[in-house]
């Protein structure tokens, strides 16, 4: 059995002793990562992975979604001028922080026929370094894409600060999550996301705890 596959089959035994209320999907991070490297879990069956450049997941994938069943998440930041061609390679957006970026998927997506899912990615931790919506203005934002934009906002999406405990913000972001009455949450990485599962997260993304460590 690949070194790959045993991995990933640990990180699903870990999942499932959380005993999780909903089913956690597991988001198989492979950004710089050879499509001969991931192909082990392609073949295994896995069906749902992380990208963070649009360019690299076109170059990728575009082939390999013709005759596989692939369900693509753009994790990483998406700039505007990058949005058209990531309706074209992904299903899921977890990296919308952005009004401009809204307006342009929302005419996009109806221009290509092709409608993704999206999180909202929230400035959890407020720091001014990272991406995001900041708290105060998660309401408003959403509303105008549900209701001016019709995008399918299906939940949030954080990154907690770095050397910090992660805890705190997964508590506050399933919190805010629940009070948009939001299905799933996108939260929890290699190294917490125990804790962020233990927390109502329902997408865990996950690359070197799967892939191993990037050069």
């Amino acid at each position: 059995m690949s070194i790959i596959i045993e991995r990933f089959k640990k990180i699903q035994s870990n999942v499932e002793e959380q005993k999780p209320k909903k089913k956690i999907n597991i988001v198989a991070v492979s950004k710089t990562f050879s499509l001969d490297h991931i192909m082990p879990l392609i073949d295994f069956g896995h069906t749902h992975f992380g990208e963070n450049k649009v360019q690299e997941a076109v170059a990728k994938w575009r082939e390999i979604k013709k005759s596989k069943k692939i369900n693509l998440h753009m994790v990483g930041k998406l700039q505007t001028n990058k949005a058209k061609n990531a309706i074209d390679i992904f299903e899921y957006i977890h990296s919308l922080d952005n009004q401009k970026l809204a307006d342009i998927l929302s005419k996009t997506q109806v221009e290509k026929n092709k409608f993704l899912k999206y999180f909202i990615q929230v400035n959890i931790g407020d720091e001014n370094q990272k991406s995001g919506i900041p708290i105060s203005e998660l309401d408003s934002f959403f509303d105008y894409c549900k209701k001016e934009l019709n995008l399918e906002i299906i939940g949030l999406m954080i990154i907690p600060p770095v050397n910090d405990d992660p805890k705190k913000y997964f508590k506050l972001a399933s919190e805010l999550n629940s009070s948009l009455a939001f299905g799933e949450l996108s939260m929890g990485m290699s190294a917490d996301f125990i804790e962020a599962i233990h927390f109502n997260s329902t997408f865990i993304r996950i690359g070197s705890l799967i892939f191993g460590n990037r050069f």
